[in-house]
């Protein structure tokens, strides 16, 4: 891994709008400039609901800098499809990771971290303690 680039950030969602709209989100609130690379794979191909190998991997290929790449999920489906990819090994860049964690908050946090330099561990790390954000 290149610890000189930053983790790279794909956020999968079963509507292309919506993983558009929370890596718009999360780029906005990481402080613009010097941003860590987000993609988002949403939707199917032909642009309908589901979630698309075809479309992770070339997001995945997108923001990969050879410091890790950092992947959250909406749904259940898109859980077990970047689990499929991570199980046949060549399809996801190396250091490419599938984060346990809430899929807004923890895009945000993941994304933060990641432009601040963090390392996969960390980017992990903030995303997952995303579940602990508390609303009231």
């Amino acid at each position: 891994m290149n610890p000189t680039r930053p983790v790279g950030i794909v956020l999968v969602s079963h509507s292309a709008a919506v993983a558009t709209a929370v890596a718009e989100l999360a780029a906005g609130l990481a402080g613009g400039g010097g941003t860590a690379p987000v993609a988002a794979a949403g939707g199917t191909p032909d642009g309908g609901l589901g979630t698309s190998s075809e479309l992770i991997t070339r997001a995945a290929r997108e923001v990969d800098g050879g410091a890790g790449v950092a992947v959250l999920v909406d749904l259940g489906s898109a859980v077990l499809t970047v689990k499929a990819l991570l199980a046949e090994g060549d399809e996801l860049p190396d250091g490419t990771r599938l984060l346990d964690a809430p899929f807004v908050e923890g895009a945000v946090a993941a994304l933060v971290t990641a432009s601040a330099g963090g390392d996969l561990d960390a980017v992990e790390a903030a995303a997952s303690e995303a579940y602990g954000y508390r609303k009231v």
